[in-house]
């Protein structure tokens, strides 16, 4: 977890300068998916199975502990360390129910809801075109107990400061200014590989639903030409949303089939699709796309609104993941769970960096879509 900072001190910096066992794997393991993980977290054989099981028990649990806070529901993330899903709540005797439930629970100093209500606020900060280049992102973050702005580092600018004071008299503001950048679409212009085409951008495929599969909105407006990897008719985009959304979805066709897979690139097997559980923050998340191929790393945040060139984008989730042009719209995946599309982010993955996703159970709500899967 990276330094926060209370709004009030950064503000004034800014103006002057911005200084148990495991249970048991329901189903079998994608073949290569050990092996990744053991990569990608310094991990032994035994404790990467029982990371990817004890994840999978805890995003299962997830839905029920929610439903057990109630009212006093203060977010839930994946505790590496425990090996277990914790679950914020305001008040002891929802601690209790949440116990009884079977997830471990905190007891904090904000609801859920509260703290969406105050990320709204931002929202309507920057709809409103107060929010500067410099101001990256924002999102609750239930384990400060706060909505993280996340500003890069050396901004001096007073509008920065100008902003986060008004932030800070919406509701409880922590400032991040550890390794951020200012974060892009992952989008590119056409190179070789194993893509599909609209135009002269190249994107990557996230996942195969009834009739086609989704990716990222930035790649295409609705109606555009697809084409696949050997440049032959893929489909149309039959959806698409951008900025506010990054999200879109292609009707294939042409004798182009979908499978529910995610492919793996020879890093690992190709991994099975199935199903679409919401993993918690803190959860080891993989994504697979047309130019870095397969990369592994942990979901960091959820509901966070991304302050791109082109406009926001809403309820995005942010992760330690990296990526680079053309892998926009690609598959992100924890185990066999489909989490959501590539969006944008910054750096690259020969000195790492940070990449966000859009959601994949949004998309499929929005579009009336079926996921395929295994």
């Amino acid at each position: 977890m990276t330094t926060l900072t209370r709004v009030g001190a950064v503000a004034a910096l800014l103006v002057s300068g911005l200084a148990v066992a495991a249970p048991a794997q329901a189903e079998p393991l994608s073949p290569g998916l050990v092996a990744s993980m053991r990569d990608a977290f310094g991990l032994t054989e035994q404790q990467a199975r029982t990371r990817i099981a004890r994840e999978a028990t805890a995003t299962r649990l997830a839905p029920d502990a929610r439903r057990a806070a109630g009212e006093a529901f203060g977010g839930s993330w994946f505790d590496a360390d425990a090996g277990a899903l914790v679950v914020g709540v305001t008040d002891e005797a929802a601690a209790k129910r949440v116990r009884a439930a079977g997830a471990e629970a905190r007891v904090v100093a904000h609801t859920a809801a509260e703290l969406d209500r105050v990320k709204d606020r931002v929202d309507a900060l920057s709809r409103a075109g107060g929010v500067p280049a410099a101001v990256a992102s924002w999102h609750p973050d239930p384990r400060s107990g706060a909505v993280v702005v996340n500003v890069e580092a050396g901004a001096q600018a007073r509008e920065v400061a100008e902003f986060l004071d008004r932030a800070a008299r919406l509701g409880p503001i922590e400032v991040n200014t550890e390794g951020v950048t200012r974060p892009v679409p992952f989008a590119a212009g056409t190179v070789g590989g194993d893509p599909y085409y609209t135009g002269n951008v190249r994107c990557s495929i996230g996942f195969s639903v009834h009739g086609g599969y989704v990716t990222a909105g930035h790649c295409g407006g609705t109606g555009a030409q697809v084409y696949g990897w050997d440049r032959s008719w893929q489909g149309q985009f039959a959806g698409s949303s951008f900025p506010g959304n990054d999200y879109a979805w292609v009707r294939t066709g042409g004798g182009w089939w979908n499978a529910p897979v995610v492919l793996g690139w020879g890093t690992v097997s190709d991994a099975l699709v199935r199903g679409s559980w919401e993993a918690p923050v803190g959860t080891s998340v993989c994504r697979s796309g047309s130019t870095t191929r397969w990369h592994c790393g942990v979901v960091q945040s959820r509901n966070e609104t991304i302050h791109y060139a082109q406009g926001d984008v809403h309820q995005m989730a942010g992760t330690s993941v990296c990526a680079e042009g053309g892998d926009s719209g690609g598959s992100f995946i924890t185990g066999d769970q489909a989490q959501g599309v590539t969006s944008g982010g910054y750096g690259n993955c020969s000195s790492g960096g940070r990449t966000w996703f859009q959601p994949i159970n949004e998309i499929l709500s929005t579009y009336g879509l079926r996921l395929l899967t295994a």
